[in-house]
């Protein structure tokens, strides 16, 4: 899957889609897509990331307590 890195505005692609998922891990691994040689695998705050489109990501995917704070 590819993500936008916000500060840098370049592609990432996430390598461990699960981390992406889990609200538990604050970074994910991946790889800037930048220039013409494959980069080193780098840690990325989901903070940082949103999707191609400008969306940003689900809150279910970056808060643990999202549903705790949607009942009240």
């Amino acid at each position: 899957m590819f993500l936008t890195h916000q500060p840098s505005g370049h592609l990432v692609e996430v390598l461990n889609q699960e981390d992406l998922w889990n609200p538990f891990r604050p970074e994910v691994s991946g790889r800037l897509h930048c220039g013409e040689e494959r980069q080193e695998p780098e840690r990325f705050a989901k903070s940082e990331l949103i999707f191609p489109s400008g969306e940003a990501l689900p809150r279910c995917w970056r808060d643990v307590g999202y549903r705790q704070q949607a009942l009240c």
